[in-house]
């Protein structure tokens, strides 16, 4: 594990796995998990030699948390800054970007600016706009003082995935976290729309929707309606994936990436208008 500190004075622990020379992979969980969930896709990858990058975003897993809590300190543009960070302090070029709920709204805040650091960006379980009462987020501390940290943990994981086997993993992250972090994190990412920036990039894009996502594929209407014309834009179905659909479709879901980063290789500069569907 490798740890950075961000300019807000919060230590980032990511881990770095596979050939350092490698074409870099970013896998990056959402809320209230850690990259301890995605790490058995990260040894897949790095064992198929690339290098994958897997953070614990601020307040989550083994990463720091800003001090005092606030809204502004787990807002969506500090919490991509802590990735590019990451980024930077491996000095890596552009990197294929695969976001889970939270990893793909970060992903997408960064395209508006830093889309040349992002060769592909894919998602599952998340939607690129939202509006939800922000209100909703003060009954987290609420739930877990109520129900206590290990019913909410086993309520989330038996909610989250259909495998038995994943299931002891995501209640381990959700006992483990903080559900003030929770509150001020879902606050912020109750009203968001991130459309506009999705629309206009050029790097390919792949939207990997887990047939059992109740809830974030009821959101996916605006979303698919400003993206399906994109010529970018795939859209695959992942029917046994939940939300955290690499926990219920791994196999699925590894083999569509990498045929989406082979097949769909971003065009040299200069030629990115003219990228073909």
């Amino acid at each position: 594990m490798r740890q950075i500190l961000t300019d807000d004075g919060v230590p980032i622990v990511y881990g770095d796995f596979g050939p350092r020379n490698a074409t870099p992979v970013v896998l990056c969980h959402g809320l209230a998990a850690a990259g301890e969930q995605l790490e058995a896709d990260a040894r897949y990858f790095a064992g198929l030699g690339y290098r994958v990058l897997v953070p614990d975003l601020r307040g989550h897993g083994t990463s720091g948390r800003p001090v005092p809590l606030s809204a502004a300190g787990f807002s969506i543009p500090r919490m991509a800054d802590d990735l590019l960070a990451v980024l930077d302090d491996v000095a890596v070029g552009p990197v294929h970007w695969v976001g889970n709920s939270l990893g793909g709204i970060l992903a997408l805040q960064l395209l508006a600016q830093h889309e040349a650091r992002i060769k592909t960006l894919a998602t599952f379980g998340t939607a690129y706009r939202l509006s939800l009462p922000r209100w909703g987020a003060r009954f987290i501390p609420l739930g877990y003082a109520l129900l206590g940290p290990r019913l909410i943990a086993g309520m989330t994981a038996w909610g989250t995935t259909r495998n038995p086997a994943a299931r002891p993993v995501i209640e381990k992250l959700v006992a483990q976290f903080d559900p003030e972090v929770g509150r001020f994190v879902a606050g912020n990412l109750a009203s968001y729309d991130l459309i506009a920036n999705a629309r206009a990039a050029k790097l390919p894009i792949l939207m990997l929707r887990g047939g059992r996502d109740f809830q974030v594929n009821a959101a996916l209407g605006p979303t698919l309606a400003a993206m399906r014309d994109r010529p970018n834009f795939t859209l695959v179905e992942v029917p046994g994936g939940g939300h955290c659909a690499n926990l219920d479709a791994a196999d699925v879901l590894r083999a569509e990436l990498v045929r989406f980063w082979k097949d769909r290789q971003a065009p040299p500069p200069g030629a990115l208008d003219a990228y073909p569907a």
